[in-house]
């Protein structure tokens, strides 16, 4: 059974109503209807007046009805509107974990680039009244890339990185929202909405074309829209509130003539080179095509100045050809005009009619001028590219969407102006804390997010919509205040070995709570003061483990020797890490080794030693045949006037005094306190020898001298 297509041309000057057969790839016009509005119930494109509009509308329904015997419930209609805003955007998607794209995660990829775009448009149109919202009424994919490089299609490819561009065009919603109040008073439901430009350029200039840089013209009576074509695809959207009106209100004050029999006389001397007018005194004049065209020459040239200015801002240059199509397109000397301000030969600007349009047949004689282009490209258009539109009630407020091949939660919320941020629940107090003398903030938990249902049931803001559906949004919970404890903030320390003395110790961390020792476990208080020492000093350490008392600072050792002041390391404590010189303000590491050394306590035979002196003198003699070692005291320390002994001992910082002794010499009597001596063997006449010679008592010794004393008998 092949399928119908009911399309409607609403524009400023008339509607336009046509019945379409879908035969495969071709269509067939089987019915039209034309009415002009009864008064000026648009303008630029605008409905005005919807209720006039909609009489008209009405009007061309019933009579499309009555003559094919059927009902129309469903139209396809296109947009112009003067607030026409196109955006041009990218979007780049990394797809190395999804080999494979599909056609469905294509769509996605393009809707995201078109939500892009729209948000791009409310940015830049911050300055204007909030209360202007705009409609996405339609996109072209520009190109395709995959890992930066341009290609054809996405589909079952495999890379990085994929990226569409697209040009998107919006609408305010003022335009639609008229548009579909005039379809339901006509009991009309829009089938699918397309905008002009694009109507007229689908039927002109195939996507084969659309490598060349072409400018399409749609003139009608309010607005003239434009769509541009360059490197394979449509480049560009844009409008002028510049028309066939124009033409007509300057052939109206020309000849003094009303609105309605000035489009008379100019559609009449279009069609047949000349028209007979009577004005508003009487008077009939005959006017010539020629002759019109230079009375009012100062309106085609500001309608055609208009037209290239808008080409140029698109385009950025001008373009190779243009194509007019619409009733205001047959103004004229329009081409060759427009041809001149664009700098192209006058064969490079040109209206085409009906003619042009392929795989088009017609059950009907339809004009073969430029005015059904976009009226037959409007049925066209929506069937091949449509944009469906559907209806949801969000909070009890009916809200319209135009789909863009899937519609979710999150856009019917944005679309009834529901900020979806102000709906999650408020964070929790935050706690103010020291940390370390550094200020932190330990912020709340966050507020929850706000809750969606879909026709009674929770539902994700990520999931589709469909037609008619009811949403209801809750706000979500206020947060809390943050449960956070001492290990939250530091994480758990679990300490470090060190050995003291050849013992093995755990440093741990010292944790303190408002100068209170503390645990990891401890929960934190909004104004709590928290210090955590992980690595500590050494005098840190020996208090932890309560041996502070068993070290000392450094202890020094020192004494004033006959008035000069020494001091002494070797008898002084010693506190090593690592085997340097520690103090106790040194940082711990890791496996250090520590080792304290006390103070010594020191005797007069110590200190002599260190100081490499010596008290006695000493020599070794024989004595009647026997070795004797004779010692004398040369010298004696004195503290405080007393004289000490060499196992005496010394307290630090005592002040001694070394004094020599006046008798200094070793002599011979001096062997008797170290040997024994019989006196009951002697009796008789004694000899005192040393070295075998005659000595006395007194006589000095040196070392190894031979001593005797024996009864002169005995001697030989």
């Amino acid at each position: 059974m092949n399928e119908y297509i009911f399309a409607l041309d609403i524009g400023t000057r008339s509607v336009n109503g046509l019945l379409l057969e879908v035969n495969e790839k071709s269509y067939t016009l089987i019915d039209y209807e034309s009415m002009e509005h009864e008064e000026r119930a648009m303008l630029d494109g605008q409905i005005h007046d919807i209720v006039a509009v909609s009489s008209i509308i009405q009007k061309v329904k019933d009579k499309l009805e009555q003559r094919q015997n059927i009902k129309l419930h469903r139209v396809c209609v296109a947009a112009a509107g003067r607030a026409l805003k196109t955006r041009r955007t990218t979007v780049t998607k990394a797809i190395d974990q999804q080999p494979l794209l599909d056609s469905e995660a294509i769509s996605f990829l393009e809707l995201s680039a078109v939500q892009k775009a729209q948000f791009d448009l409310a940015q830049e149109e911050k300055h204007v009244d909030h209360t202007i919202h705009y409609y996405c009424v339609g996109y072209s994919v520009l190109q395709y890339k995959l890992d930066h490089d341009v290609i054809g299609s996405l589909i079952d490819q495999q890379g990085d990185l994929a990226e569409v561009e697209i040009i998107a065009t919006f609408l305010p919603k003022v335009v639609v929202e008229s548009l579909l109040s005039a379809l339901t008073r006509a009991d009309l439901e829009m089938e699918a909405l397309t905008l002009e430009p694009i109507a007229a350029i689908n039927v002109l200039i195939p996507e084969s074309m659309r490598r060349l840089n072409v400018a399409l013209v749609d003139i009608g009576a309010g607005t003239s829209d434009i769509a541009l074509t360059d490197e394979g695809t449509i480049t560009a959207y844009g409008m002028v509130a510049k028309a066939g009106d124009e033409i007509t209100e300057a052939i109206s004050d020309h000849y003094l003539l009303d609105f309605n029999e000035a489009e008379r006389v100019k559609r009449a001397v279009t069609e047949n080179q000349v028209a007979t007018i009577e004005d508003i005194l009487g008077f009939e004049t005959e006017v010539t095509f020629d002759q019109l065209a230079q009375d009012i020459k100062s309106a085609i040239e500001d309608l055609a100045d208009a037209i290239a200015t808008e080409i140029i801002t698109l385009n950025k240059r001008s373009p190779k050809a243009v194509m007019l199509v619409g009733g205001g397109s047959l103004t004229p000397r329009l081409t060759y005009v427009l041809a001149k301000k664009l700098g192209l030969p006058e064969n490079r600007v040109a209206t085409r009619g009906t003619e042009a349009i392929k795989n088009l047949s017609t059950n009907v004689e339809i004009p073969t001028g430029p005015e059904f282009i976009t009226p037959i490209g409007i049925a066209i258009a929506a069937k091949q590219s449509p944009v469906h539109y559907i209806s949801v009630t969000v909070n009890g407020r009916a809200v319209r969407l135009f789909d863009m091949k899937q519609l979710t939660v999150g856009d019917s919320l944005l679309a009834a102006g529901v900020h979806i941020e102000k709906m999650y629940g408020r964070p929790g107090m935050a706690y103010m804390i020291t940390f370390n003398n550094q200020t932190i903030t330990l912020p709340g938990t966050h507020g929850e997010p706000p809750k969606v249902y879909l026709n009674g049931q929770p539902i994700q803001v990520e999931d589709s919509i469909k037609h008619g559906d009811e949403l209801v949004v809750e706000k979500g919970n206020d947060g809390s205040e943050p449960v956070v404890t001492l290990e939250d903030i530091t994480g758990r320390f679990e300490g470090y070995p060190v050995t003291f003395n050849q013992q093995r110790y755990t440093v741990k961390p010292i944790c303190k709570i408002n100068d209170s020792p503390a645990s990891f476990d401890d929960d934190i208080s909004d104004s709590d003061t928290i210090t955590v020492k992980q690595f500590l000093t050494l005098n840190e350490f020996l208090h932890h483990h309560g041996i502070a008392d068993t070290v000392k600072a450094k202890q020094k050792f020192g004494l004033y020797l006959d008035d000069d002041y020494l001091e002494i390391d070797d008898f002084s404590s010693q506190l090593l890490v690592n085997n340097k010189e520690a103090r106790l303000t040194t940082l711990l590491k890791p496996h250090d080794t520590i080792n304290y050394q006390p103070r010594k306590t020191v005797s007069v035979a110590d200190l002599m030693e260190h100081l490499n002196l010596n008290l006695n003198r000493t020599l070794t003699v024989t004595f009647n045949d026997e070795p004797v070692t004779i010692e004398k005291q040369m010298s004696t320390i004195f503290k405080d006037q007393h004289s000490l002994s060499l196992e005496d001992a010394i307290e630090p910082f005592s002040k001694i005094s070394i004094k020599t002794n006046e008798d200094q010499a070793i002599i011979f009597q001096d062997v008797f306190r170290f040997v024994s001596l019989n006196i009951t063997d002697l009796k008789g006449n004694v000899a005192i020898l040393k070295n075998g010679a005659p000595a006395t008592f007194l006589d000095p010794l040196t070392n190894d001298d031979n001593l005797e004393i024996k009864l002169k008998s005995k001697i030989k």
